[in-house]
């Protein structure tokens, strides 16, 4: 007896995103396959690794086709680090964390004053080289806080205090801004469409502003929290104070503000933004089944994260959507409201959360062999 029934002959499509600190979303997409065609050999399934728009957008569209594409910039505390994006024919996608992301930190090293998103310019710069002529810029999971400064200073920009000098990198330096001359900007900058693709739309200060909200994960105690808070202020009034309210300003550190104020960016939610570019559209066109899924399927997948993404547009189709998660922190309700018709986590076969994580790829595929029996036989 099935629990839900999809007629013949099946196809699946698996699009879902990272569980972080456990499996990549390629490997996600890859056992979750396993699973299904140990129970049904032969099942047809399209495998879409997904992203939405922060760590993991790169290797969601070089699993899509894309070429991937390595140079070597500035990371956040200044030093060399390998950067990627991605780029077919002139659409290029850049992830704002492969230049300017935590994972440039060393263990347990944070530099919520100083970090610079230095890098995320140079990494612009690269794809503007290879001819993107539109780029989707991903934002999210940086070590910085620094309103895009720094990567308006990559482009072009100057950003200089009262004696002319150029202010310190990071957020703690723009206290001292004085003068913000963009004349300098690259010029192939007006000829490309930027996509500021996130799924955050917190202001850039304030209660709800990028350094009240994100600045303890990058180590900034109560005291930075209002050094960077009021700097980013200053730093807007010279700027543009009437886009520091836009939604998405207060992205990755506020480079969501350099984006929208000074490059002419447009933003869109990052899971709509990736399903288009990674043709989502035509992959579900064929599909019976959707999998989805994410490490935590909590409140916050509900604001824009990849599942929700995924689910909505699957149901606009008419798909029934099943999800996979290491944890389950939502109600049968709250996922039928987005369009999930079960959710099945790791932590059901083992209850341990670091043995559930740490062998993820083995217990995933046992979900996966549920979710067949239950839906595809």
């Amino acid at each position: 007896m099935t629990d839900g029934a999809v007629t013949q002959p099946a196809r699946v499509l698996v699009a879902a995103d990272k569980f972080k600190g456990s499996l990549t979303a390629v490997e996600v997409a890859e056992r979750v396959k396993a699973g299904l065609q140990r129970v049904v050999p032969g099942l047809a399934v399209d495998t879409l690794p997904v992203a939405d728009g922060g760590d993991g957008t790169v290797a969601a569209a070089v699993a899509a086709g894309f070429q991937r594409r390595e140079v070597q910039v500035t990371g956040p505390l200044g030093q060399s680090v390998t950067a990627a994006y991605a780029l077919r024919d002139d659409t290029a996608v850049v992830e704002m964390a492969e230049a300017s992301g935590l994972q440039h930190l060393p263990e347990g090293v944070f530099a919520p004053l100083t970090a610079t998103t230095y890098g995320s310019g140079e990494l612009l710069l690269a794809a503007l080289d290879a001819g993107a002529r539109t780029i989707v810029f991903g934002v999210g999971g940086s070590a910085t806080t620094d309103g895009g400064a720094g990567m308006l200073a990559a482009l072009g920009a100057r950003f200089l205090d009262a004696g002319g000098a150029p202010v310190p990198p990071g957020g703690a330096g723009l206290r001292e801004l004085d003068t913000a001359d963009l004349t300098g900007l690259d010029p192939r900058l007006k000829e490309v469409e930027l996509v500021l693709a996130s799924d955050v739309d917190n202001p850039l200060t304030g209660p709800k502003g990028a350094p009240a909200v994100y600045g303890p994960q990058k180590g900034a105690t109560p005291d930075d929290v209002a050094t960077l808070d009021a700097a980013l202020a200053h730093y807007a009034s010279v700027l543009g104070p009437s886009q520091a309210d836009l939604p998405g300003a207060g992205a990755a550190g506020g480079i969501g503000y350099g984006a929208l104020v000074a490059l002419g960016a447009s933003f869109r939610p990052g899971i709509e933004v990736m399903l288009d570019v990674l043709g989502f559209a035509p992959a579900l066109a064929r599909a019976t089944l959707v999998i989805t899924g994410e490490g935590s399927l909590d409140e916050q997948t509900l604001h824009g994260k990849a599942p929700a993404g995924v689910a909505s547009a699957a149901r606009a189709a008419g798909k029934e959507v099943i999800a996979v998660c290491g944890r389950l922190a939502l109600p049968p309700e709250a996922l039928g409201r987005a369009g999930i018709r079960r959710a099945y986590a790791l932590t059901e076969l083992e209850k341990d959360p670091a043995r559930s994580m740490a062998e993820a790829g083995p217990l995933l595929e046992r979900v996966a062999e549920g979710i067949a029996r239950d839906f595809l036989t």
